[in-house]
């Protein structure tokens, strides 16, 4: 069975996300007797956008999810370093030169008796690695990945993607609007500007990660049956993205701004969960809506239609649930460091109850009653 863990993204949230892959990597150890495995040793494609970009490539660079979350933790605030209000605070809010200079310090590796920027086609990934960003030069979702035999990672391409340092990807599929300045990339010649990936349908990168993984276009094809393909999708947390309670008279034109381009976002992540889950078996996963429930069953494909396996872990920050702390939209925002804390806990309760191993391997249940496998 092939799997592939595709990471929402987020920004700081991301640390929610670590919780459950900490537990996902300890079960893994544990089932296979193996405690210095990393989950580069079990998943095949690992596919991220913005945050969840970091995260994957962290993970395919054979990293523990102990050394990512420390790399949160300790360094967050060079990350989210704030720009000097006499130079450029009015273009973004934080500077680019502190998280371009992190990736770059992360993603280098040894070239004739020096440290050099790691490539994308480095031999120090193994595994397939996808990046989502979007190309704000010709307006279109870039999904860029380490695939040899994708049409645009061609060698001979002057514009190969596979030549292209994996920190000024990161930069890029990270560089959300007005926090971020876009981040510029020579490609054959022509420079263009790239932006955060989730100002695309693929915020959520786990149907563009199965559609990589066995469309023929993209030269993997691999087979898309339920006992041959399983996806991890996991979530970053986050609230409902409200517009301010007053008289719709007195909305404004900032709070539409603030309003729109959140939840266009987070409505896009949850499109794409719900495509998962009807072309796949969804094998965990919360309620979608009240309406529609968990899609936990055939609906539009039969049992021996379906393309994979599916699982989704993720946690509403805003829930009622008493164990969880609820947040408000402004706690919640992506750049919120106080957050780490609480991001830790409330990850670390949701991860202790909600992955099992059995989620890990659903080929051994994919034959049990559906009652059971709730």
């Amino acid at each position: 069975m092939k799997r592939i863990l595709a990471l929402d993204g987020g920004g700081i949230r991301g640390v929610f996300s670590l919780q459950i892959l900490a537990r996902i990597e300890d079960l893994f150890r544990q089932e296979q007797g193996k405690s210095d495995l990393v989950l580069a040793d079990v998943f095949d494609l690992f596919a991220g956008t913005s945050t969840g970009a970091i995260i994957a490539t962290c993970l395919s660079w054979r990293m523990t999810v102990s050394e990512i979350d420390q790399l949160y933790t300790t360094r967050g605030a060079e990350m989210f370093a704030k720009e000097n209000w006499q130079r450029r605070w009015w273009k973004t809010k934080y500077r680019a030169k502190n998280i371009a200079d992190l990736f770059r310090d992360t993603f280098c590796e040894d070239s004739d008796g020096r440290r050099v920027p790691a490539l994308l086609g480095t031999n120090r990934i193994e595994k397939l690695l996808l990046v989502i960003m979007r190309n704000a030069s010709t307006g279109s979702p870039w999904p860029v990945s380490n695939n040899r035999r994708a049409t645009y990672n061609d060698p001979a391409l002057p514009d190969c993607n596979l030549s292209i340092p994996l920190w000024q990807l990161l930069r890029a599929s990270t560089a959300a609007p007005s926090y971020f300045p876009p981040e510029e990339i020579v490609l054959g010649g022509r420079k263009h500007m790239f932006v955060d990936g989730g100002i695309s349908s693929f915020n959520n990168p786990a149907l563009i990660a199965v559609l990589m993984a066995t469309l023929p276009p993209y030269h993997l094809c691999w087979p898309a049956t339920r006992e041959e393909l399983h996806v991890i999708s996991v979530g970053t947390g986050g609230v409902r993205v409200r517009l301010p309670q007053k008289l719709a008279e007195k909305i404004n034109i900032l709070d539409q701004i603030r309003f729109v381009a959140s939840a266009l976002i987070a409505s896009a992540s949850v499109e794409q969960d719900i495509l998962c889950r009807i072309m796949g078996d969804c094998v965990h996963g919360a309620a979608v809506d009240s309406e529609i429930g968990k899609l936990d069953r055939p609906t539009l494909f039969g049992a021996t239609e379906q393309k994979f396996t599916y699982t989704r872990y993720d946690q509403a920050l805003d829930a009622t649930d008493a164990k969880i702390r609820q947040l408000s939209a402004s706690e919640a925002k992506m750049d919120n460091l106080r957050l780490i804390p609480v991001l830790q806990e409330v990850g670390r309760e949701y991860a202790s109850e909600h992955v099992r191993i059995e989620d890990l391997y659903p080929r051994r249940t994919q034959n049990a009653p559906q009652e059971n496998r709730q």
